[in-house]
């Protein structure tokens, strides 16, 4: 029996702990279930809050805050800090992609299905949309946009698989960036493959092996990180191989980060996170979309083209809401696509650029290398991401007149330490590749040249454009 089983340290028996009382945590992602379908529901059939209205005494805005002031942003928080256990234990999506797999038709899994660019393809049309019609700030958007989410994840599950979780693994609009967010969590379930093969012998604590349901279909055996792991707790203790284990932040990114490379967990981090999120949070607060709208507007009327100014686009297609004075043009829904379309362009792509010049300088040109020194820029994004949800948690605070005057700071130790943490990653993962200093240092200061593109996108959000 492995030693890690019969000396089980606190971390262990935590795991320990949650594979004994699955249904208590099964109960829990019941009651999880009913307030985010409340949330949900209720705000989309109460009118629009006025002037009057606060987060105490509202609906809508206080469930305006919880899922985009609150949730969210600690859901991204809490990948890095404890992997995948949002999806194990409390997301409401992937409780409801299971519960309708248990009663499905459990199809066969189309090849289609298992295109890997789905993560990024997703996530780019979610965000995109979300935009579109405005999905922070009203809730007929959030019905639309996480409520089809969720019809889908259980359309799916009655269709495919069996109490599988097919929706999270292949389709989920955020499984990519939950995927690597996770590979910096400090713990995951490790398995220890000496002590599988003796349990095809010698059994699970000396009986025969009792099988598991991994629902969102990780090979157990061969399971290496916390990518893919939604850190349930159901195979802890399995074969007597699978522990909860302490580990380096820094390890899964760096020692498996060449076998994980892939160019869609790529393009995911360039022009996902590092692209089109960036693009999403910029457009509300650019001078540049301001004034390119301007010149649009004024090109189609100076040619007698006035249809593209017309305001008669549904709510589900673009932002429609006259009571709230909140009213998308066909040009100002196609400026925000376009927007977001180019930011992702010149941002990606400028940062694949310096990242090309990273790797060259470690040697022979590898996309493998690239793909691998490109999970530096990880914390980076994560950090990005958060801070641009969290944007709309001070925006709501501020409407309340909170003081904000630490928000600033925060910002740029937030960023600091993303950006400390992303160099030491690619410096770790440089050291993969070349023994040499200089190798190594010159490949460093394409990397710090990449970091510099990044935070200038938030150096424009936070303090450029707001200075004006």
């Amino acid at each position: 029996m492995s030693a890690v089983m019969t000396r089980p340290g606190r971390l262990a028996a935590a795991g320990q702990w949650m594979q004994r009382h699955g249904g208590l945590i099964r109960g829990i992602q019941w009651v999880v279930v009913a307030v985010y379908a409340f949330l949900i529901l209720v705000p989309a059939v109460m009118p629009l809050p006025d002037d009057t209205s606060h987060l105490w005494n509202n609906l809508t805005l206080a469930a305006q805050f919880v899922f985009w002031g609150i949730w969210w942003p600690f859901v991204l928080l809490s990948m890095v800090m404890l992997g995948r256990v949002w999806c194990g234990v409390l997301c409401p999506e992937g409780a409801l992609a299971e519960f309708a797999s248990k009663y499905g038709r459990g199809r066969a899994i189309p090849r289609w299905m298992r295109w890997g660019g789905w993560p990024f393809v997703a996530f780019g049309i979610t965000t995109i949309y979300g935009q579109m019609v405005s999905v922070y700030q009203y809730p007929k958007a959030v019905l639309l946009v996480l409520g089809g989410s969720t019809f889908a994840a259980m359309i799916i599950g009655l269709l495919y698989g069996r109490e599988k979780r097919v929706w999270c693994k292949y389709l989920c609009p955020v499984n990519g960036v939950f995927s690597l967010l996770a590979r910096l969590a400090p713990f995951h379930y490790k398995v220890d493959e000496d002590a599988w093969r003796r349990s095809y012998k010698n059994g699970e604590h000396g009986h025969r092996v009792i099988p598991i349901n991994c629902a969102p279909l990780v090979p157990l055996r061969n399971m290496k990180g916390a990518s893919d792991c939604h850190m349930c707790g159901r195979c802890s203790g399995h074969r007597d191989a699978i522990a909860l284990t302490w580990r380096a932040p820094s390890s899964e990114v760096v020692q498996l980060g060449d076998k994980q490379a892939n160019p869609w967990d790529t393009a995911l981090i360039l022009y996902g996170l590092l692209g089109i999120a960036i693009g999403a949070f910029h457009w509300t607060a650019s001078r540049w979309f301001i004034d390119l709208k301007m010149f649009f507007a004024t090109w189609l009327v100076d040619h007698d083209i006035t249809w593209p100014l017309d305001t008669n686009a549904p709510w589900f297609l673009f932002t429609h809401y006259p009571e709230q004075n909140d009213v998308f043009s066909w040009l100002d829904g196609t400026m925000v696509i376009g927007y977001i379309l180019a930011t992702a362009l010149v941002y990606g792509t400028a940062l694949l650029v310096l990242l090309m010049g990273a790797t060259a300088m470690l040697g022979r040109f590898s996309t493998v290398r690239l793909h691998h020194l490109t999970q530096g820029l990880i914390p980076i994004a994560g950090a990005g991401v958060f801070l641009g949800l969290s944007a709309t948690t001070l925006s709501l605070l501020r409407a309340e007149h909170m003081s904000l005057w630490w928000a600033s700071d925060l910002r740029i130790a937030i960023l600091a330490i993303a950006n400390l943490w992303s160099a030491w990653l690619a410096w770790l993962v440089t050291r993969r590749y070349s023994e040499r200093f200089v190798q190594r240092g010159l490949a460093m200061l394409w990397f710090a040249a990449a970091l510099a593109v990044v935070d200038s996108a938030w150096w424009l959000m936070f303090w450029g454009w707001a200075s004006k």
